[in-house]
């Protein structure tokens, strides 16, 4: 960062774009110029700041060398680390009126990316994008506003950037690179794009994995199911993890009945294996599908094989709540069988159950029970039978 009046053309260059400079000016900042490309940077800071200060207020051509000594010490400046004052004293230099444009343009680029270096993220983007705007940028330059912008989380500036890239025909992005303007995409809700940049690495679980996974953090889990199942499609997302996330995303994304079938598919042809969880997944999303004769049986199939009263619970609920009456009291039954507790609600619902199936003594017996663990709703349904 320190180019400074070498990058462009040293002093000579300098006297034929500006007024005329007095030859003892030209003299002390040909003298600064060979102390700065002997490295005495500590040495050309003090001293071309002390000149400039010195020139403060004067005629043109005393305003112009200021300019140049005001840029000397910028070099110097970030030749040291000191990125911040630098930006700042190049920020002085280029509001100079006498300064030529391409020189006050190429400060500026100077100005910006010492702030991205110095850390002022905000100021940095602000000058960059002036200086892409004014000059028509090239492709580093834009990456790296890019860049600034998605820290700021200025999505929509830095897709601009990056579609601005991509109409200059920009080629040849790095994996870092398109993973970036992947999570732009992502974040202005341009998946299409997003997914059009993955090219080669299509075929990369973990490409899909995260781009997955940023849909779902923006709160696209419908989203987040489409690219995953994209991703199984195209062969990248096979394990078993993957196939139970995908069906788990398409759970959140409203998507249950596409989950269930998925699962009921893998569970058949072998690709799951009928483990209680892989059980349960399947009972959850038939349910949340409102499929009621699949979401029994999956669930009554889950009990079976977990042998859990937690499972048999869940199964006797739902069949009460979808008015399965004989479902209802097979599953408290077998509840009671695998040493399962039945609450007083439940002894409650078992009532319920077997007056709608025309029981009245087996209803008498539940209510009875249902009223001696507390329920006081159980004497009411006592008193109706008679």
């Amino acid at each position: 960062m320190a180019a400074g009046l070498i990058g462009f053309g040293g002093v000579p260059s300098a006297q034929a774009e500006g007024p005329a400079l007095r030859p003892d000016m030209i003299q002390t900042l040909h003298s600064m110029q060979s102390q700065l490309e002997a490295g005495d940077d500590a040495a050309v800071a003090s001293r071309a700041a002390a000149s400039a200060s010195r020139l403060q207020g004067g005629n043109a051509a005393d305003r112009w060398a200021r300019a140049l000594f005001l840029q000397l010490a910028a070099s110097a400046n970030a030749r040291q680390g000191n990125d911040s004052l630098a930006a700042d004293q190049l920020a002085e230099a280029r509001g100079t009126d006498e300064v030529p444009d391409a020189r006050r343009l190429a400060w500026l680029r100077q100005e910006a990316q010492l702030r991205l270096s110095a850390g002022q993220t905000e100021q940095g983007a602000d000058r960059l994008t002036q200086w892409v705007e004014r000059s028509g940028g090239d492709d580093t330059s834009r990456w790296l506003l890019v860049q600034a912008r998605a820290s700021l989380r200025e999505w929509s500036a830095a897709a601009n950037s990056l579609d601005r890239l991509r109409e200059s025909g920009a080629e040849g992005w790095s994996s870092s690179q398109q993973q970036l303007a992947s999570t732009v995409y992502q974040q202005t809700g341009r998946f299409d794009d997003a997914l059009a940049l993955l090219g080669d690495d299509a075929s990369s679980p973990d490409v899909w994995r995260r781009a997955a996974g940023l849909a779902q953090q923006a709160g696209g889990d419908g989203r987040a199911a489409a690219i995953w199942e994209s991703g199984w499609r195209r062969g990248a997302l096979t394990s078993r993890d993957d196939l139970l996330q995908l069906a788990k995303l398409h759970i959140a994304g409203g998507t249950p009945a596409r989950a269930a079938e998925y699962l009921q598919r893998w569970l058949d042809d072998g690709r799951l294996e009928s483990s209680p969880a892989t059980l349960r997944l399947t009972a959850q999303a038939w349910t949340a599908a409102r499929d009621h004769a699949q979401a029994l049986t999956a669930w009554r199939k889950l009990a079976e094989r977990s042998g859990r009263a937690e499972d048999w619970q869940q199964l006797a609920e739902l069949a009460y709540v979808w008015g399965e009456w004989q479902t209802t009291l097979d599953a408290f039954s077998a509840l009671r069988e695998v040493g399962g507790d039945m609450s007083g609600r439940d002894w409650l619902l078992q009532g319920i159950a077997t007056v709608q199936l025309d029981d009245q003594d087996a209803a008498r017996d539940a209510f009875r029970r249902a009223k001696a663990a507390g329920v006081d709703q159980a004497q009411q349904w006592l008193d109706s039978l008679g």
